[in-house]
């Protein structure tokens, strides 16, 4: 995988690999989440961060992730490449390149919580509301040293 920084031309496909990842991993959010959470995700947050996909060798994009200085915003893989190690190569180059050390990660969110916990990280806190202030909540976690 091929770690380069994502250009707005790329994304609607970054919106549709979100999509195929939370419809795998977030069960707990309804289809008017998804549908809420779309408009933002391509207007507002993709935009205003750091962001970086993998893309394999023929050029296809398999995943990606924002940063904002220190903190992971997001991270996604589409679903028909979770398990191949491109959340790995994701998480890998941006705590190299920018320091990331600190994350949130649902706490309905089993996978994202065992993958950041295989990863090194440790929870430090919890929060009952997401970002959005919806009852979805949030483990706080930081890279051990």
């Amino acid at each position: 995988m091929k770690i380069e920084i994502a250009v707005p031309e790329q994304f609607e496909r970054l919106v549709a690999i979100w999509e195929s990842a939370v419809r795998a991993t977030h069960h707990f959010l309804q289809e008017s989440d998804i549908a809420a959470l779309r408009p933002p995700l391509l207007n507002a947050y993709l935009p205003n961060l750091r962001v970086v996909i993998a893309r394999d060798g023929a050029g296809n994009i398999h995943g990606f992730l924002g940063v904002d200085e220190n903190r992971i915003e997001m991270l996604f893989v589409d679903d028909a490449s979770r398990g191949k190690g491109v959340g790995k190569c994701l998480l890998n180059n941006a705590v190299e390149q920018c320091g990331a050390n600190e994350v949130d990660v649902n706490e309905q969110n089993p996978q994202g919580v065992a993958f950041y916990r295989h990863m090194g990280f440790a929870q430090v806190g919890r929060s009952e509301l997401d970002g959005q202030g919806n009852a979805f909540p949030l483990l706080h976690m930081k890279l051990r040293d």
